[in-house]
């Protein structure tokens, strides 16, 4: 969240590589009298593709925020941009699935109680009563829609027309243990923030401590990453681990690895609502 009372405009920019991007854009704000506050770049160097954030003062910008779009179109086109326009007074509302654990839902409502996020979250989705108490804590409305195999379309479109009634921007799976169709994850690209709890690649699917513990692995992680049609290859947004060792039991990994799992996901969350990543080729770029 922007702390300064100050509102601003971002840009984020992905196209290929070549001379004159950074002069074009920030000519572009020159001539508009944009005074910038953050710039960040990347280029990968294999690929040719050059990345970009960069944040200016919306006080004393010529161009009002209406039509700054269509003011910057023809720089875009001239590099072949894809490009996203953000405000830093903008509000996304969050939307959270969960099932039964409950350390990442208490994270994220927490955080948003307390202000430290600028997010609203309408509404706690869940296939299980088990976290309406801790909903309820909050003043966050809760929704159970049990999932089983000959419902689940069913049940799908009903979440789905939760998400428009209550205009989710953006979707977290706060340790939501059903596998999503792809015709979902579509409605929401680059929308749909998932919490694994192993460092991925490693240990996919639904029991990943359990299969560390019986590899005897020194390492345990979590991963934040978008949804995809594709389960748990989605691009990474936030990954961290921690050393564990002989002496520690199942319960002493999955205890451990919730710690992990709950900043991970909120960094992740972070990024997001403050328009610091790009998707490209089911990678991110983080401006951090």
């Amino acid at each position: 969240m922007n702390t300064d009372s100050r509102r601003s405009i971002i840009l984020l920019i992905f196209c290929p590589d070549r001379k004159g991007i950074v002069a074009a854009v920030t000519s572009f704000l020159a001539k508009h009298n944009g005074n910038i506050i953050h710039l960040d770049q990347h280029v990968d160097l294999q690929q040719n593709v050059f990345f970009m954030r960069v944040e200016w003062e919306e006080a004393g910008f010529a161009i009002p925020h209406q039509d700054i779009a269509r003011h910057f179109q023809p720089v875009a086109d001239e590099f072949k941009m894809h490009w996203e326009l953000h405000f830093s007074d903008a509000v996304p509302r969050m939307a959270v699935l969960v099932s039964k654990e409950s350390h990442c839902l208490y994270d994220i409502l927490s955080r948003v109680q307390s202000g430290e996020w600028q997010v609203e979250v309408p509404v706690v989705i869940s296939n299980h009563p088990t976290l309406e108490p801790v909903a309820k804590q909050f003043g966050i409305p809760y929704h159970t829609l049990p999932v089983g195999k000959d419902n689940k379309p069913d049940q799908e479109r009903s979440i789905l027309d939760l998400l428009k009634r209550e205009r989710a921007d953006l979707v977290v799976l706060a340790r939501y243990m059903q596998i999503l169709s792809p015709d979902f994850v579509a409605r929401y690209p680059s929308r749909i923030i998932n919490i694994h709890h192993s460092f991925l690649p490693a240990f996919p699917g639904a029991k990943p401590y359990h299969s560390a513990h019986a590899r005897g692995v020194k390492i345990i992680g979590a991963t934040s990453h978008y949804v995809t049609s594709e389960l748990d290859t989605g691009p990474i947004i936030e990954q961290d681990i921690i050393r564990v060792s002989h002496k520690d039991s199942l319960e002493d990994l999955i205890r451990k690895g919730k710690d992990l799992e709950r900043i991970v996901l909120s960094r992740a969350i972070w990024w997001h609502i403050e328009n610091k990543i790009l998707v490209y080729n089911n990678k991110t770029v983080i401006f951090e």
